[in-house]
């Protein structure tokens, strides 16, 4: 039977998953107590909306003795809390079982849970492509480009951009209640294809095939709501706490059926004569009824994903502290697990977290989608075995094309049916990344006893529809699937997820949220209104003021001008405040949580109190002071006018951020649109002097509407009605001052110019709202490829192979050698170790004894009830770091690895640091440590408009001693760019991420490349291998490498490592949750040495054979383990042998060498004043020039301005200061704004002097 309530709106696994989320008790009692089954019987007998949000719950004291009814609808924190704790005590262990209890209450009564299978027929999709240099961002293309285009559209030109296949003949099923795990190289599609299957599908691209869910098509019902798509990046509001984040995706997506799949439950059991389980009851019922869901279902995901130690700190960015990079990641996933969607596209959900948490995450998902019937497909990057195991399929994509989709047992059998064999400590998933790939193939070839000949992507995919699993497929999607077996729930017709008026509660709250957050900006605002208030008092002070002529009158005019502009000016800010949240505005908007006017209203109406506050200070300081007339009437319609203009200005910039979409553009046309209202307002140019053709500009100008009705309130009262010469005309001096600057002197004059402003208003926020429902994120990629790129794509498509030479020519095509016994490709240790370089450098160590760092305790943590005052991330941790030596930093994510790092980098300008850190045996400094050492963020950033090889001149420049000369700097960068493998890229534009230019790992290369051109001696390098796929990664890896054997010192934090990257490591840093080591040592052949120390623990599990070692580490080391086992291993560690030995280290490289001396430099930065200078404005100069949308912007406003002045003033003397000091005032904004993106790259750690970047922009200005 089916749910009689199932409507149209989605049901998601979720919601059940969250139902069943909740652990029941591991049995219901045999037999029920008299006073509990008296509660039971009233409960049945209540009408059907009181019975769904009535539960029966325990009392406080957690005792079996007492039962209470409780309304689900007013569960305090304490109370969900506890209900979760029963329910779901330990996500590891309790998960599952909640699941199957959820379901055994929905199976007891007959209910189907709906269901969605996937279908894909034959899709294609493809891009529009720019070929070689043209699609270089210069001015000189910029132009020439943009000329084209309009050629072609006028059919004057063919079209010389050229189509680049993205997918290609793509066909499959995805089936509910299977984890399907989608794999590729980059470059594969993967995400395209993910994104075509959610129904998000860019329309810039060439789209062919269709998409079904349950045999409907996309247009039968809402695929944003019914599907929901993870995508990689992660974009969240940084001022709201992750529990908020999470909360507010709940109560936009709403509960989706539950209510009437929980209505008919009840229903069944109750004829039935069936008791539930009272905590699964409660939690089903809290997460059906509309008001609490939210808080529910949030606590539940929140401990399925580990989120629930940081649940209540913010979020952050890139200007606020908060989580951590893998934290954000999880944030990500969980804003649209708290949803009812009933599919999940997930792409690349384990960038940033350690392999244990990934295994956590994915295990809950396979728990939830087998249990629930739920649909999944999944892209990760570097699945550990023991993650990839958690598949039931596999979905292989190359070039576009699949090579393989069905069952993950199936897999190696049909490789090895092509000829290629996974090694035997190989991991699956990298292997089925590589195996494809022209460079990695042959070292799978099985056959030795055959000649290896490559196998393209068209020969696999071609040979897969013969193998059984493709038949399989084939045989499937040529039979349609009955419609009629389509649960009712299943696909959701609703386009959103709430009532209207719930999304705009929702808003309103997060918007008084925000304000509260960022309540120091409002709260500067006001000073600063009062600030300017001030000025105005002593520039226009009543004793220097006088009403004797109508030259006194144009003074205060003059002063009622300058409120004016300082009001509008002070709306500007509004600019900035809805740009930087607009990414994440866009990204709901498209996820259908909420219709734009339901974010733009809280957005206007929430200000509106903040405008009294401000406008209140500044009027009631500066009114009688000034002396403008002391009726209190007029004062009180001044303020009431201030009022409006203040909003005015807040909607019309609000606009401006709405519709440019873009710092630089909305500041430039921000302060055109500031321009032409000022100067067409009648104050710089009275009415009778604006020519004929401009006169309409004048009626439009809603600062001519302010300035004639604050001339009218304040000319036409008392203080000015005095007759001057009454001979001469009886018009007072008010009206006379009036008609002088071409205001119109009459009373109703002032309610015309409130309208008109109150209009204004009005307007303003209806083309905010109308923008923000209908444009685009600004920005697209405009992708370019080479032409040997775009010809391999073709060829592969087309089943062809390139000539060798051509595809060695590419960028992509490096030399690897490969273990033949691990199919490793990032170190052959059969070459000598390389040391030589062209400059020398010191090889230096690196020791630290009880490190501890603190922090001062976060107020969320002291509204929690915690009495300490600091909390400490670090506690007491000892090592060495040695030369030639790559050391791994490991731990879960929150151990401390990336701070550890900060702190022995000199990076941590906060907190409280304690203990000893010595170079080579001296004490560190850390003017002198920043000049022999570099430090690789996990973030690359680069100047975007430069090349390789200019990039890394430009590092060496700054940062090499000034007695290297330029030949032997030129010579040393070639050696870095051959041992990092950027030689066939030096000529490659670095570019902005995601947009175009390198690809993830080039990038990292390149950090990498940057640090090692200034020749350190030491090198911190944050999570080098996060983001990548596993050839990459191992690319990146074979780099670190590299540099090791030249005698550096090098540390990595690393999260996910396969086998090969992680064996590459010689030795280990381990930590656990808290700041603790627990292993620091050698890792061993094969980590023997490690292994050898867990085993050696009492009732630590034995890592199983092909198990990855940095996987089983983890998971006997966590905190769950130590819990069950009963121990601490920190407390093992530092009564180990091992602990010993590492502290007579330390205290060995403690002692300075014989012979040696302390680091000195005789000055702090390597280059002098003039020579920094210099460098500065030789990249900003390249920078310029390759930055064709900023030169036009620039040269498009001061062309338009002068324009619009030339013909504004025409033939009105030579007195043009006013709109010259304009003009240059607007373009001195867009360069401001300019600067924001310099400000990323200026943390120099210590290459040059900050003042050298602002001097190089001077001079380059």
């Amino acid at each position: 039977m089916r749910a009689a309530g199932g409507r149209s709106s989605s049901v998601s696994m979720w919601w059940r998953g969250e139902d069943v989320f909740s652990r029941s008790r591991s049995s219901s009692r045999a037999e029920e107590d008299d006073e509990e089954a008296l509660k039971w019987a009233a409960l049945e007998k209540l009408p059907t909306y009181d019975r769904m949000r009535r539960a029966i719950l325990p009392l406080d004291d957690g005792g079996e003795a007492g039962k209470r009814v409780v309304d689900v609808l007013n569960l305090g924190q304490q109370e969900r809390r506890a209900l979760l704790e029963r329910l779901v005590r330990v996500a590891e262990d309790d998960n599952e079982r909640f699941l199957l209890k959820l379901k055994e209450r929905i199976d007891r009564v007959g209910i189907d849970t709906p269901t969605i299978e996937v279908r894909f027929d034959h899709l294609n999709a493809e891009a529009e492509v720019r070929v070689g240099n043209s699609g270089l961002p210069t001015v000189l293309n910029s132009i020439t480009n943009k000329l084209e285009e309009a050629a072609n559209a006028l059919g004057i030109l063919p079209n010389r951009k050229q189509i680049m296949p993205i997918l290609h003949d793509v066909s499959g099923i995805i089936k509910p209640r299977r984890m399907t795990l989608l794999l590729g190289p980059p470059g594969s599609g993967k995400t395209t294809l993910l994104l075509a299957l959610a129904g998000r599908l860019d329309k810039d691209l060439k789209f062919s095939g269709q998409v079904t869910y349950n045999g409907h098509q996309m247009d039968e019902f809402v695929p944003e709501r019914t599907a929901a798509y993870i995508s990689q990046h992660d974009l969240h509001l940084g001022e709201m706490t992750v529990r908020e984040t999470l909360s507010f995706s709940a109560r936009c997506q709403g509960v989706g059926s539950r209510f009437d799949m929980l209505t008919e439950l009840s229903r069944r059991e109750k004829a039935a004569n069936i008791k539930p389980d009272a905590d699964i009851d409660a939690f089903m019922k809290a997460s059906a009824m509309g008001g609490q869901e939210a808080n529910v279902i949030t606590d539940y995901i929140l401990k399925i994903l580990g989120l629930d130690i940081c649940a209540d700190t913010m979020v952050g960015d890139e200007m606020l502290r908060g989580i951590s990079g893998g934290q954000r990641k999880r944030v990500t996933t969980g804003e649209m697990l708290v949803g009812p969607a009933n599919a999940l596209f997930m792409d690349e959900i384990s960038t940033g977290l350690d392999s244990s948490t990934t295994f956590q995450i994915v295990k809950s998902l396979r728990q939830s989608i087998h249990i629930l019937g739920g649909t999944a497909v999944i892209s990760l990057l570097q699945p550990a075995p023991e993650t990839y195991d958690l598949f039931d399929d596999i979905i292989l994509l190359s070039d576009g094309q699949i090579v393989y989709q069905g069952p993950r047992e199936s897999v190696l059998e049909f490789f090895e049916l092509m000829g290629f064999k996974c090694p035997e400590r190989k991991g699956v998933a990298d292997f089925l990344q590589e195996v494809t790939s022209k460079k990695d193939q042959k070292q799978y070839w099985m056959h030795h006893d055959k000649p290896y000949q490559y196998v393209p992507v068209k020969e696999f995919a071609s040979t897969f529809h013969s193998f059984h699993a493709g038949r399989a497929i084939a045989n499937e999607l040529a039979t349609p699937f009955d419609k009629s077996k389509s649960h009712p729930a299943a696909l959701t017709t609703s386009r959103y997820g709430v009532s209207a008026m719930e999304l705009l509660k929702a808003n309103i709250d997060r918007e008084f949220l925000l304000m509260k957050r960022n309540s120091f900006v409002y709260i500067f605002k006001t000073v600063q209104l009062m600030m300017v208030s001030l000025i105005a008092m002593t520039l226009f002070f009543r004793t220097k003021m006088h009403r004797d002529s109508v030259t006194d009158a144009r003074i205060f005019m003059g002063a009622l001008f300058f409120s004016v502009m300082m009001l509008m000016f002070n709306g500007l800010s509004e600019l900035a405040l809805t740009i930087i949240k607009l990414p994440v505005f866009f990204k709901q908007r498209d996820l259908l949580f909420f219709p734009a006017w339901t974010y733009t209203i809280p957005s206007w109406i929430l200000k509106i109190p903040n405008s009294c506050i401000e406008v209140g200070g500044f009027v009631f300081m500066s009114y009688y002071v000034i002396g403008f007339d002391p009726n209190v009437g007029r004062f009180f319609k001044l303020y009431l006018l201030m009022l409006a203009l203040n909003q005015m200005a807040a909607s019309l910039f609000r606009f401006l951020g709405g519709a440019a979409r873009n710092m630089i553009v909305a500041n430039v046309f921000g302060s055109f649109m500031l321009l032409i209202f000022m100067v067409l307002g009648g104050f710089i140019l009275v009415r009778e002097k604006v020519k004929k053709w401009w006169i309409w500009g004048y009626w439009i100008s809603p600062m001519m509407y302010a300035q004639n009705a604050i001339s009218v309130n304040e000319f036409l009262g008392h203080s000015w009605d005095k007759i001057l010469d009454s001979t001469v005309s009886n018009e007072t001096l008010g009206v006379q001052a009036l008609k002088s600057r071409g205001v119109f002197p009459e009373a109703r004059w002032y309610w015309i110019g409130f309208g008109a402003l109150l209009g204004f208003i009005v307007l303003f926020n209806c083309l905010f709202t109308l923008a923000l429902t209908y444009l685009k994120p600004y920005g697209k990629s405009h992708p370019s490829v080479s032409e040997e790129e775009l010809k391999e794509k073709h060829a592969n498509i087309n089943g062809n192979v390139l000539d060798v030479g051509t595809v060695a020519s590419r960028s992509t095509r490096l030399a690897i050698v490969g273990d033949t016994e691990t199919g490793s490709e990032i170190v052959d240790n059969s070459q000598p170790t390389q040391r030589g370089m062209v400059l020398p450098f010191a090889p230096l160590s690196l020791t630290f004894d009880n490190i501890r760092y603190s922090v001062d305790m976060p107020q969320e943590m002291k509204a929690r009830g915690v009495v300490d005052d600091r909390l400490e991330l670090l506690k007491g941790v000892s090592g060495s770091f040695r030369p030639g030596v790559l050391t791994a930093l490991m731990g879960v994510s929150g151990a401390g690895k990336t701070t550890l790092m900060d702190v022995l980098a000199g990076r941590k300008t906060g907190g409280y640091i304690e203990g000893n850190i010595s170079i080579s045996g001296y004490p560190k400094k850390q003017e002198t440590f920043a000049r022999v050492s570099g430090y690789c963020e996990q973030n690359d950033i680069h100047s975007p408009q430069v090349t390789v090889y200019e990039s890394l001149l430009f590092s060496a420049w700054l940062r090499l001693p000034k007695d290297v000369d330029s030949n032997t700097r030129k010579m040393f960068i070639e050696e870095v760019m051959e041992l990092v493998e950027l030689q066939p890229l030096r000529d490659a534009l670095v570019g902005l991420p995601g947009v175009n230019g390198l690809s993830t790992e080039q990038r990292k290369r390149l950090t990498i490349a940057v640090e090692l051109v200034a020749n350190p001696s030491i090198i911190f390098m944050d999570e080098p291998t996060s983001g990548l796929d596993a050839r990459a990664a191992a690319i990146v890896m074979r780099t670190v490498r590299n540099t090791v054997d030249t005698g550096r010192t090098v540390v990595c934090t690393i999260h996910q490592p396969s086998i090969d990257i992680f064996e590459a490591f010689d030795e280990l840093f381990l930590m656990k949750r808290g700041g603790e080591e627990i292993y620091v040592g050698p890792l061993g052949h094969r980590s023997s040495e490690l292994i050898k120390y867990f085993e050696g623990i009492e009732r630590v599990s034995s890592i199983k054979d092909g198990y990855n070692p940095a996987t089983w580490m983890l998971e006997v080391s966590s905190t769950s383990q130590e819990q069950t086992l009963g121990v601490d291993f920190c407390d093992i560690y530092r009564k180990s042998e091992l602990y010993q030995r590492n502290k007579a280290l330390i205290l060995e490289l403690s002692a300075p060498p014989p012979g040696s001396s302390e680091l000195y430099f005789p000055t702090r930065y390597s280059q002098s004043f003039l020579n920094q200078c210099l460098a500065c404005l030789w990249k900003q100069h390249l920078s310029y020039w390759r930055n064709p949308p900023y030169n036009a912007i620039r040269l498009f406003f001061t062309t338009v301005i002068a324009l619009l002045f030339g013909t504004i003033f025409w033939d009105l003397g030579g007195k043009m200061y006013v709109p010259t000091m304009y003009t240059y005032q607007a373009c001195d904004l867009t360069i401001f704004k300019m600067l924001h993106i310099y400000l990323l790259l200026l943390d120099t750690g210590g290459s040059h002097k900050t003042c050298s970047t602002p001097w190089a922009q001077c001079i380059l200005q």
